[in-house]
C-alpha cells in the first residue's frame, strides 16, 4: 500500500500515476467492501479503509477525469434529484403467486400442481425445488455493463419502474463493479462476467438497523417509521441521495434478468442454484437459507424450519419462496397470466394487522418510566393474540397522532413488544382539522388527544420529564409499589444478589399484601409469613429462607447492580467496585470523582450521585448491611493486569467445569466484552459442548476458538 508522500505525488503528479493509484484504490477498496458487507470478513482495520478511501477522494479532486462509475467515492450520494426518471425492464419484473394456506398443504399443494404439469405419476421421482426465504423489502433490478453498475431500477408496475442508481450506489452490499470469480477466494470452475447483466434482489432493512434509525427519530422528536419494508423503500425513493446514505441498507440477489445469451459469450446455467452459486461467486450476497429440497415434505419441512427460525432471523421475512430448480423444467413449465408456474411464496402469519385502539392506559416500570400503551381489540398478529401494544412515550403518541377510537396498524416483529406503529386514516380526520380551523364545528365525534398524567396512576407521586429527555417518570421510588416489585425482582435476579426461587407470582403476593415493602423487609420474612401465602408450602417456605440466607454473602459489583440504580448496569457496577473499593467511597464520591470511573460520563455520574443523595436509598443500604448483607471490600488499587482489554469474547455451548456465568465473569474481570452473537469484530469465541451456530459462523469466519483450557491460559495473559 502506498504511503502518505507516494499518495502525495501521485494527486499532485504526472496523470499516468495518478490514473494507476487510483484504478489500484478502486479496486482494493472494492474488494475490501465486498469482504466487511457480504462475508462479514474484514481483512484491514477500519481506520485503513478510511485512509484508502480519503487518498482516493483527494486523487479524484486534483484530477475530476479520474473518477469512474465504480468509485467507492460514489456510495456517499450524488446531487440533489428533481424526480425519478422511468425505466422499461428489458426481461419483465414478474411477481409469483402467493399461497396463503400457512399450513403443510399449502406446500403438498404447490408440488402437486407442478408434478401435474409436467405430467409425473407417483412413481416418478420427487421434483427438486431451490427454497428460499421470502424478503420483506423492495424488490431491485440492477443492469451492468462490462461489470460496472450503470443503473438501478424499482420494479414499478413490473413492466416499468423508477430508476434510483444514486441511492443504490449508497448500500454497501451492492458491487459498484463486479469481477470474474477467479479474484474471488472461491473453488470450482464458474463463468467470468458477462458483459451485460441484470441481478434481481431486494432492498431491504436489517431489525437493528430500523431499530436504531427509528431510537434516533425518537431523540429528535421526528416521525418513526412503520416498518422496515416502509423504511427501506422510502430510503430507495429519496430525492437526496445524501439522505439515502444515512439510512442503513442491505441487499440479497435471488435472480436474474436481461443477461448476454451463451451464443454470444454469456454464460449457460442448468439450475436456479448454479445461478446463485454463481451470483455469490461474483460478489452478491445470496441468504445462507437457501437450500435444495426434494418434493413436497422437504418443501414443507422447510417451511416450518425457517417460520421457527422467523423471530430470530436479523431481517424480515413473510414467508418462503419454492422454484423448480431446473432452468429446463421451468421453461417447459412457464407461464399463466404472468405468473410463473413454477414458484410460489408460501406465506406465514401476518406481523401487521388492522384493529381499534380501545383506550390508552399507562404502565409504570422499574425505573418509574411511564409508558403509554394502548388497549387493543384482540387481534391475531405474528402468531399471538394481542391486546396491548406499546406507544412508547408523549412524544411518539403525538406523533403517530393516535387517539381513542382509531384504526392503527399493529406489528409484532421477532421478539419485540407489539406496538403501534401507525394509524389508519379515517372520517374522523375531517373532525381533527376543523378544530384546528376558526368558525367551524366538528361534524364527527371528536377524542382529545393523549396526555401524560401529573400523577402516577399507581402511587399519585409526582410525574416529572428531565430537560432533553422524551420519558415522564414517577418520583416515588421504592414507595411505588410499580417499582418496588420490578426493584425486588431485578435485586433478586441471577446477575444481581441472586435469591433463588422468588419469582413474579410470589412478589406480586408479597407486595400486593403489604408484607414487603422495602428490599430490607425481605430478609426479615419468616416461615409464618411465606406458609401464609396461596400455593406456599412449608417446604417451599423453608426453600425461599435458606436461598434469602445464602444471598447475604455477593459481592459489591452485584450488589451495586441490583440496587437498581439508573444506567448503571453489570459493567457500570464492576468498574465503580473496581474504582472505588468500599460502597462507602462510592456513596461519598462527587460526581467529579464519579466521572473518573472508567466509561462513566456526566450523565451515569450524575443518576449514581443522586441516587446516593437520597435519604431513602441510603436507608435502605443501610438496612440491608444491617440484615447481614456482606461481600468482600478492600482499599482501591492499581488495576489488576487486564491481558484482554478491549477485546471481545463470545461464549457458546456448555463447558466442563465453569457455569456461563462464571466463565463471563473471569472474562470480563481480565477486560474483555463478553457478547451474544459473533460477528467481523469478535476476537476469541469459547466453545463447549453442544456448541451451534455460533461456532459454525466462527469457523466460517476464521475467529480462533478456545476451549475452557485454553480460555483459561487466555486469561494468564499467555497466548494459546
Amino acid at each position: 500500500m502506498a504511503s502518505g508522500n507516494e499518495s502525495g505525488a501521485a494527486a499532485g503528479g504526472p496523470p499516468d500515476a495518478a490514473a494507476a493509484r487510483a484504478k489500484a484504490l478502486r479496486e482494493q477498496l472494492n474488494h475490501h467492501a465486498w469482504r466487511y458487507y457480504t462475508l462479514d470478513d474484514p481483512a484491514i482495520p477500519d481506520a485503513e479503509y478510511d485512509r484508502l478511501f480519503q487518498e482516493l477522494q483527494a486523487l479524484e479532486a486534483a484530477h475530476p477525469d479520474l473518477q469512474t462509475p465504480d468509485s467507492p467515492t460514489q456510495r456517499v450520494g450524488g446531487r440533489l434529484l428533481e424526480g425519478f426518471a422511468s425505466v422499461r425492464h428489458t426481461v419483465p419484473m414478474l411477481s409469483i403467486r402467493t399461497e396463503t394456506d400457512t399450513q403443510a398443504s399449502g406446500a403438498t399443494a404447490f408440488d402437486a400442481r407442478v408434478r401435474r404439469e409436467l405430467g409425473l405419476g407417483e412413481a416418478d421421482p420427487p421434483v427438486e425445488y431451490v427454497a428460499e426465504p421470502k424478503f420483506d423489502g423492495l424488490a431491485m433490478s440492477l443492469r451492468y455493463e462490462d461489470g460496472v453498475l450503470v443503473q438501478a431500477a424499482t420494479r414499478g408496475d413490473g413492466e416499468v419502474g423508477e430508476e434510483v442508481t444514486q441511492n443504490v450506489r449508497t448500500i454497501g452490499q451492492i458491487p459498484l463493479r463486479i469481477s470474474s470469480p477467479h479474484a474471488l477466494p472461491l473453488h470450482g470452475s464458474l463463468p467470468p462476467v458477462p458483459p451485460l447483466l441484470e441481478v434481481r434482489g431486494e432492498v431491504y432493512m436489517r431489525r437493528d438497523d430500523f431499530d436504531a434509525l427509528n431510537a434516533r427519530q425518537r431523540e429528535k422528536g421526528d416521525k418513526s417509521f412503520v416498518n422496515p419494508r416502509n423504511a427501506a423503500a422510502g430510503a430507495v425513493r429519496q430525492l437526496d441521495p445524501a439522505i439515502a446514505a444515512q439510512r442503513p441498507l442491505s441487499f440479497f440477489a435471488y435472480g436474474l434478468g436481461a443477461i448476454t445469451p451463451p451464443e454470444q459469450g454469456g454464460p449457460q446455467f442448468d439450475s436456479h442454484l448454479e445461478l446463485l452459486q454463481t451470483l455469490k461467486s461474483w460478489g452478491f450476497p445470496v441468504a445462507a437459507s437457501v437450500e435444495r429440497v426434494f418434493g413436497a415434505a422437504e418443501l414443507a419441512a422447510y417451511h416450518a424450519r425457517i417460520g421457527a427460525l422467523r423471530d430470530s432471523l436479523p431481517y424480515d421475512i413473510d414467508g418462503v419462496v419454492y422454484k423448480v430448480d431446473s432452468l429446463s423444467l421451468q421453461r417447459r413449465l412457464g407461464f399463466v397470466t404472468r405468473e410463473p408456474r413454477w414458484a410460489v411464496a408460501h406465506k406465514y402469519p401476518a406481523q401487521e394487522q388492522l384493529t381499534t385502539v380501545l383506550a390508552i392506559d399507562i404502565q409504570v416500570g422499574r425505573t418509574g418510566k411511564l409508558t403509554p400503551v394502548a388497549k387493543l381489540a384482540p387481534v391475531f398478529v405474528g402468531g399471538v393474540t394481542v391486546t396491548n401494544a406499546t406507544l412508547h412515550n408523549l412524544f411518539e403518541v403525538r406523533n403517530k397522532d393516535v387517539r381513542v377510537g382509531d384504526r392503527v396498524i399493529v406489528r409484532r416483529a421477532g421478539d419485540v413488544i407489539p406496538e403501534v406503529v401507525g394509524r389508519v386514516p379515517s372520517t374522523t380526520d375531517s373532525a381533527r382539522a376543523m378544530l384546528s380551523s376558526p368558525g367551524h364545528a366538528p361534524r364527527q365525534p371528536y377524542v382529545p388527544n393523549f396526555r401524560m398524567p401529573r400523577r402516577c396512576p399507581i402511587c399519585a407521586s409526582a410525574v416529572v420529564r428531565e430537560k432533553g429527555e422524551a420519558n415522564h417518570r414517577c418520583t416515588g421510588g421504592l414507595f411505588c409499589s410499580a417499582q418496588r416489585k420490578q426493584a425486588i425482582l431485578h435485586f433478586a435476579q441471577r446477575r444481581a444478589v441472586e435469591i433463588e426461587g422468588l419469582g413474579d407470582k410470589l412478589v406480586d403476593q408479597l407486595v400486593d399484601g403489604g408484607i414487603v415493602r422495602t428490599l430490607p423487609d425481605l430478609y426479615r420474612l419468616g416461615l409464618v409469613a411465606l406458609t401464609g401465602l396461596a400455593r406456599m408450602a412449608e417446604k417451599s417456605g423453608q426453600n425461599i429462607l435458606q436461598a434469602l440466607e445464602k444471598s447475604k454473602q455477593t459481592t459489591l459489583p452485584r450488589f451495586l447492580f441490583g440496587l437498581g440504580i439508573r444506567h448503571v448496569g453489570e459493567a457500570t457496577a464492576k468498574e465503580l467496585a473496581r474504582h472505588f473499593g468500599t460502597l462507602d467511597a462510592v456513596m461519598a464520591a462527587s460526581v467529579e470523582q464519579l466521572c473518573e470511573v472508567s466509561d462513566i460520563g456526566p450523565v451515569v455520574a450524575q443518576s449514581v450521585h443522586t441516587f446516593f443523595q437520597q435519604p431513602h436509598n441510603r436507608e435502605v443500604v443501610e438496612q440491608l448491611r444491617a440484615c447481614g448483607l456482606t461481600w468482600p471490600e478492600g482499599e482501591p488499587a492499581a488495576r489488576a493486569p487486564q491481558p484482554l482489554a478491549g477485546q471481545t469474547v463470545v461464549l457458546t455451548g456448555t463447558l466442563p467445569t465453569l457455569s456461563r456465568d462464571e466463565a463471563k465473569d473471569l472474562l470480563e474481570a481480565a477486560g474483555a466484552k463478553v457478547a451474544g452473537s459473533v460477528s467481523k469484530k469478535t476476537h476469541y469465541v469459547v466453545a463447549g459442548t453442544e456448541a451451534g451456530s455460533k461456532l459454525e459462523k466462527a469457523l466460517a469466519l476464521g475467529i480462533p476458538v478456545l476451549d475452557e483450557a485454553g480460555m483459561l491460559e487466555l486469561l494468564k495473559g499467555a497466548v494459546p
